[in-house]
């Protein structure tokens, strides 16, 4: 079990406060997920939950910025561009740390792009991208980010933010 740190308050109180979560030596940390979607970046990120490799998840925390967060610490991965994309969809405002011997090596900010090319399938089952023998890439457009609307490029049907994690390429 860890130390508990101290801290001064404003009043000359002594405050303890011990660390949630360990740290990592090597992986990705997903701060500022929205609370209560933790699960949903595991999937839509494709982590397998049998492996071996260490998944850390803190829900509902007390955060400055949203009110309340999740927090994943991620093992033995850094998250790439097309992870970063799909990751977008959920949590817009996350902020990831790519962790190296035990050390903050990069930060990143997760950016929602209006265009989202091969990162979700169109739930709608008569779109022309069900189509085999039509080879066209997966593209939708977000037209708008609050709260989050994303739509087909091709059919123009709305997708719900289930039906895209459910569709994730």
């Amino acid at each position: 079990m860890q130390e508990p740190r101290c801290q001064s308050s404003k009043e000359g109180e002594v405050m303890t406060e011990m660390r949630r979560v360990t740290a990592i030596r090597n992986g990705t940390v997903v701060d500022h997920i929205p609370s209560g979607h933790a699960m949903q970046v595991i999937r839509i990120l494709r982590i397998d939950t049998a492996r071996a490799t260490p998944v850390s998840l803190v829900m509902n925390v007390p955060s400055d910025k949203l009110g309340r967060k999740d927090v994943l610490k991620i093992e033995d991965r850094e998250l790439n561009q097309e992870d970063l994309d799909r990751l977008a969809l959920i949590a817009p405002e996350a902020s990831i740390a790519i962790i190296r011997n035990h050390a903050v090596a990069e930060k990143m900010r997760v950016e929602l792009a209006d265009d989202l090319v091969n990162i979700a399938r169109c739930s709608f089952s008569n779109c022309i991208t069900k189509n085999n023998r039509e080879p066209l890439p997966q593209r939708m457009r977000v037209v708008a980010h609050g709260p989050l609307e994303v739509r087909c490029y091709y059919c123009g049907r709305g997708q719900e933010i289930d039906e895209l994690i459910e569709n994730i390429i």
